[in-house]
């Protein structure tokens, strides 16, 4: 069961019946339990309280807790990307542009999370160190999802209201569906990267996690520095497409079924539901073969780093980012001729329709000890990373946006629902969304 959301605890606030205070200790004790570890790299609560103290009442964050992916510059801190590569980084001179937005609007930053090494993987796994495990089942340890493993943690266990994070492939996501919360990828043009390390400067977006989709609203307005504009039309005013190319192939069962269940309990909601073929989907791998953007423009901005510690990097990270050594120049640009091609394809093939309904990621959490660091678990970690990506990554390629939301029913593990379309589409994502999780929620 997740805590009360970003809006209901303002709303607590505004009542007297909770403080500020009061919400910074709770997050402190949720920071410290067992269910959080290995989710921080490091906390700042004491700081973080007094900054609190500073906040106007009526600041749209009004002082509550938010963490952020070490991904990003905090004044005066040390950005390491979850690598030990990095460990004699110097600290930043000034907090990331998304980090300030974050304060400016009243946000208490409690921490810095955990990640999978620079950002580099949908599992979630650091063997530098450690994985916090998954808050959804409190007997089998399972993996997060990643690469904003640490994030989605903070959320789920209540010690942040908002996870600051990246999506580069899904690394939003991703963890937001294993962990049961709300992920939201913007497009990426309307957040700004400057003062996070890159990953793909191509497909990297700055972006949230939250427990609600109001709350996911409320941190994409913070982090654009722009209204969401709602739309005023019923659910059964969209037009929604279900993709049937590999989308949904070899769902998991618990996945499976949670799936058919939300697209019957939408379209009794009177959600107008198609099924189309998409087949611009199935040309994805082949347009990637090389390695895509994300090998070469990462060993672009690491094959300095790899030379000089490369031994100090996550194996399985290094293997990827080395793909892009190989890459040649011509390869590179025929890869963003061909994506521009790709993306009209797709373009062309949803036109009339508002938004794209699929599973956000084909399985449930599995046990982190199935994939957990060693050279005999490389081929089930390998496999498994390209699944979590499978969906997601099509939306990132696509320059688009996309939210995933739970949909799993009562005694489940964590399911996924993705809501996405291309590039702009983000206020009808952000305002569908909404109705889906009324219609999801409401007793049936």
């Amino acid at each position: 069961m997740l805590r009360p959301d970003l809006h209901s605890t303002r709303e607590r606030l505004r009542q007297g019946q909770s403080s500020v205070a009061d919400e910074l200790a709770l997050a402190r004790d949720a920071a410290a339990s067992p269910a959080c570890a290995h989710a921080f790299l490091r906390t700042r609560f004491d700081a973080a309280a007094a900054e609190a103290g500073r906040v106007a009442a009526d600041a749209p964050l009004a002082g509550l807790p938010v963490s952020v992916k070490d991904l990003f510059d905090v004044a005066g801190e040390a950005t390491h990307a979850g690598s030990i590569a990095l460990a004699d980084a110097r600290p930043a001179t000034a907090d990331a542009v998304s980090v300030a937005r974050l304060r400016a609007a009243g946000g208490a930053v409690v921490g810095r999370t955990n990640m999978s090494e620079f950002a580099f993987s949908g599992v979630g796994i650091n063997p530098h160190h450690g994985t916090p495990a998954n808050p959804c089942d409190p007997q089998v340890p399972r993996i997060p999802g990643g690469s904003s493993s640490g994030g989605a943690v903070s959320v789920a266990t209540g010690t942040a209201f908002i996870g600051l994070g990246s999506d580069t492939g899904g690394s939003i996501r991703i963890p937001a569906a294993l962990c049961g919360i709300v992920g939201f990828k913007n497009t990426a043009r309307l957040t700004p990267l400057q003062g996070a390390y890159p990953l793909s400067w191509t497909l990297d977006t700055v972006c949230a996690m939250t427990r609600s989709v109001r709350d996911a609203v409320l941190a994409h307005e913070i982090l654009a520095a722009r209204t969401v504009t709602r739309d005023d039309k019923p659910l059964s005013g969209y037009r929604l497409a279900v993709a049937t190319t590999q989308m949904q192939d070899g769902l998991d069962p618990t996945v499976a079924r949670a799936f058919e269940r939300t697209l019957r309990q939408l379209r009794d909601a009177g959600a107008r539901i198609d099924e189309i073929a998409l087949a611009p989907i199935h040309d994805l791998g082949s347009l990637q073969s090389t390695g895509g953007f994300t090998a070469a423009e990462s060993y672009s901005w690491h094959r300095q780093i790899l030379a000089a510690h490369g031994e100090r990097y996550d194996p399985r990270v290094r293997l990827r980012i080395e793909r892009g050594a190989n890459m040649k120049a011509w390869e590179y640009l025929d890869l963003q001729r061909a994506r521009a091609a790709w993306i009209a394809d797709v373009e062309e093939a949803l036109a009339g329709y508002d938004a794209v309904l699929s599973p956000t990621v084909p399985m449930v959490a599995p046990p982190i000890a199935e994939v957990a660091p060693g050279a005999e678990r490389d081929e089930a970690f390998f496999r498994t990373n390209a699944l979590l990506l499978r969906n997601t990554s099509v939306v990132n390629m696509l320059d688009g946006c996309a939210l995933s939301l739970p949909c799993q029913a009562p005694g489940e593990l964590p399911v996924g629902l993705m809501a996405w379309h291309g590039a702009l589409r983000d206020d009808t994502i952000l305002s569908l969304s909404l109705q889906i999780e009324r219609v999801l929620s409401s007793p049936s």
